[in-house]
């Protein structure tokens, strides 16, 4: 993809645990129609749209009678498969992004570089959060999980500093909205940027 480029994707993956359907449009407006079973992450994923800017539909089934991690992984892996492809070369993006976002007593930050190399720093959550169990099945441990994903698929680097923070939902949210707002600079197209933003003339893919 080129500069003017739509930057939109449509992309599915089936399993035999799961079954997704996914379409992103970088240059959108933050509309979100999620359904994967889960309830508590199609929360998630709508603010993560919401807040990015991004518009995403994802339609997903799956095994969520055994255990909720199959689904949540999958369209984690598939959202990183179509972030990467809908940023295509890079040509004129921004390239970095980093957000502080508050949600009551959580605050969380979040940086991203999606300059290709795939890594993920993700500290800070309170103890216990990992064993939290929120909307019925959506385990605290699957957020870190969601991140590593994605972010391997994406081809990001992502850093998750949780600052501070007390309600388990409050600190799954902060982070899916810190995540958005930085991603939502760093696709961002800018007109002063020529071409791909690297001094050296290249983005790892």
């Amino acid at each position: 993809m080129t500069a003017g480029d739509p930057r939109k994707v449509s992309l599915s993956r089936s399993t035999s645990e799961s079954s997704v359907e996914l379409e992103l449009d970088l240059d959108g407006t933050g509309v979100a129609d999620v359904s994967t079973g889960v309830r508590f992450y199609d929360h998630m994923l709508t603010s993560l749209a919401k807040h990015s800017l991004i518009d995403l539909r994802v339609k997903a089934t799956g095994d969520v009678d055994v255990d909720a991690h199959h689904t949540v992984e999958d369209v984690a892996i598939v959202l990183g498969d179509a972030l990467r492809e809908a940023l295509g070369d890079k040509t004129g993006i921004s390239r970095f992004g980093d957000a502080t976002v508050p949600l009551d007593e959580a605050l969380v930050q979040a940086v991203v570089d999606v300059a290709g190399r795939p890594y993920v720093v993700h500290t800070g959550e309170p103890e216990g959060q990992a064993y939290v169990v929120i909307g019925g099945n959506y385990v605290g441990s699957l957020t870190r999980h969601v991140w590593e994903s994605f972010a391997g698929r994406a081809g990001i680097a992502l850093h998750v500093r949780v600052l501070s923070g007390r309600d388990p939902h409050h600190v799954v949210e902060a982070q899916f909205k810190a995540v958005a707002r930085a991603l939502r600079a760093a696709v961002a197209r800018d007109p002063r940027v020529s071409g791909v933003p690297s001094a050296k003339g290249s983005l790892s893919t």
